[in-house]
């Protein structure tokens, strides 16, 4: 079976309002998704409200509904009546004529259903005597007993609900007939799927209002009044009280709405603690008025009880009331398999998500569960990741990011939009002759340093990176990189100490300067030797010349 609920993938911003939201935990989170697990999910469509990514789809029924309108069978509507509270000022009159021109054969209230529904109850209360009789009009709450609170299946009304015994009954007296529910509530798409031959299709006021507009079919705002229509009253909390005669001795008759009040309901039942009464349980607060399919996102409770309150007659409708077999619905029990683990293995995942003690279980709610031994639960179920716990991850990265600060060799220094001083490292500390942080934390960070290229940076957004400066107070070369986090309005300064390096770079050019003198002299020691032996050597030749021509000059006279 197609679940009435499906994801976007593609939308899902890890956000968790979903698993916050569901009354019953029934979705699993996993590789950054989350997903909607069918077997525990009682589809009350919570899920699809809150969701801010719109990352929730309901299963849209329109193609359905046009085959079934082009298979010549006639087609009969049966409008929810908290349809007076989405269309305003539309009866149903006026619905019919507007349905009529999509194809429909006709258009009835699903009240008619709901006033047979209501005597049922009666009589059951009446003949059958049960100590505790809870309505099953409501899908959700069925599905949430079903699967969640088992033992108390026999305090269902096994009565069909008002859509089905509606439906049923038109085609009683009409089998040929094909039916269409219309209504604000996304789990009649599962019923109407899981008891099969009585409901052919589910429509919601949404799509229904799609379909109007795709044939330019605007219904006319028209109500003629009907004091025979004490049923539309159901879609409201206590609305099913309204309707009925709650005269049988020894009953209390109370409403209930919202799956977390029914849900302590439920237990209060199941530990004994309530007996011969008679629930009217709406899984929406505001009961269906406030489904979570009322187009435009209707959440006006009160604005929306007065539509159907002004709607709705004193009497009830003149019904063929079915015979009781005719009525008579079954409710199985629906196994979701979900094992529990055991306080030691409870215990040692939280351990794996940090919390070794009592007082680190913050039950802070930000993963989307009440408290932290749930989401431990649904970690050992496959539902949730340890990454969900987001104190758990903020304490992690600090832990991380302060390991960093604390070892790196450089200095690190953070001041805010005022040049004040949010953080400074040891290696800073030790850098700046500064004992402790707490002694320049809060400061301005002219104190420790010249403001003026952290002024530079903060006025023109851009970062200033390894630009080598001398500290004359404190006898230091650093490489300091100032950059803007403009997430956080801070400035972060890096410095990388090269005092030594530059010591060491001085040394080298002095020892290359003496070097170069050396050199210098000995070069010009090496010329003027040159040129004292070139003189020498000039004075030898010219008096070896002389003596030559002397010797020549003897030798001619001989």
């Amino acid at each position: 079976m197609a679940h009435s609920l499906t994801l976007k993938k593609s939308n899902c911003k890890n956000c968790y309002k979903c698993i916050r939201h569901c009354p019953v935990k029934s979705i699993r989170f996993s590789g950054n998704q989350a997903h909607i697990i069918s077997d525990e999910c009682i589809l009350c469509g919570q899920c699809f409200v809150v969701c801010p990514q719109n990352a929730k789809e309901i299963t849209d029924s329109t193609e359905k509904v046009k085959v079934l309108l082009m298979s010549g069978e006639p087609v009969i509507a049966s409008i929810a009546p908290s349809f007076i509270a989405n269309y305003d000022g539309v009866g149903i009159e006026a619905m019919r004529d507007a349905l009529k021109k999509l194809g429909f054969y006709d258009a009835q209230e699903t009240a008619l259903g709901a006033t047979m529904v209501k005597t049922e109850y009666e009589r059951l209360l009446h003949e059958d005597r049960r100590d505790i009789l809870i309505s099953s009009c409501c899908h959700s709450v069925n599905l949430l007993i079903q699967k969640y609170f088992p033992k108390l299946l026999p305090y269902l009304a096994d009565v069909l609900s008002p859509m089905q015994a509606h439906c049923s009954d038109i085609k009683r007296k009409m089998p040929n007939a094909k039916t269409v529910f219309i209504g604000p509530c996304v789990s009649k798409k599962d019923e109407a799927e899981a008891y099969e031959g009585i409901v052919d299709a589910v429509l919601t006021f949404e799509e229904l209002t799609n379909m109007f507009k795709a044939e330019n079919i605007e219904p006319e705002k028209n109500i003629v009044e009907n004091d025979k229509s004490r049923a539309r009253f159901f879609p409201t909390t206590g609305g099913i009280l309204k309707t009925m005669a709650l005269n049988e001795p020894g009953y209390n008759y109370m409403a209930i709405d919202g799956v977390e009040n029914c849900i302590n309901a439920l237990k209060d039942i199941e530990n004994g603690n309530i007996h011969k009464c008679f629930i009217e349980m709406s899984a929406c607060i505001g009961s269906c008025v406030s489904g979570p399919v009322m187009e435009k996102y209707h959440r006006s409770t009160i604005r929306d009880y007065v539509a159907v309150a002004d709607f709705a007659g004193e009497k009830d409708f003149e019904v063929d009331q079915p015979e009781t077999n005719a009525m008579r619905k079954s409710f199985a029990y629906i196994s979701n398999n979900s094992k529990m683990p055991t306080d030691y293995e409870i215990k040692n995942i939280l351990k794996q998500m940090g919390k070794v003690r009592a007082d680190q279980e913050l039950n802070c709610g930000s993963c989307g569960y009440n408290t932290c031994r749930d989401k431990a639960i649904a970690i050992y179920q496959g539902k949730a990741e340890k990454s969900m716990c987001l104190p758990y991850l903020k304490e992690k990265a600090e832990n991380f990011s302060d390991i960093i600060s604390r070892n790196t060799p450089n200095g690190l220094v953070v001041v805010n939009d005022m040049l004040e001083v949010q953080q400074i490292n040891r290696a800073a500390q030790k850098m700046l002759n500064i004992r402790l942080a707490g002694d320049v934390l809060g400061d301005n960070v002219v104190r420790i340093l010249d403001p003026l290229p952290f002024m530079k940076v903060q006025d023109t957004g851009f970062g200033i990176f390894n630009e080598r400066t001398y500290l004359a107070e404190y006898d230091r070369y650093v490489e300091q990189t100032i950059v803007p986090d403009d997430d956080s309005n801070l400035l972060i300064c890096f410095m990388h100490d090269v005092t030594d390096e530059e010591k060491e770079r001085e040394k080298k050019e002095a020892i290359g300067r003496q070097t170069v003198e050396v050199a210098d002299k000995v070069v010009e020691k090496q010329m003027r030797i040159v040129q004292e032996i070139a003189s020498l050597l000039g004075e030898t030749a010219a008096e070896t010349k002389i003596a030559l021509s002397k010797l020549k000059e003897s030798i001619s006279d001989e």
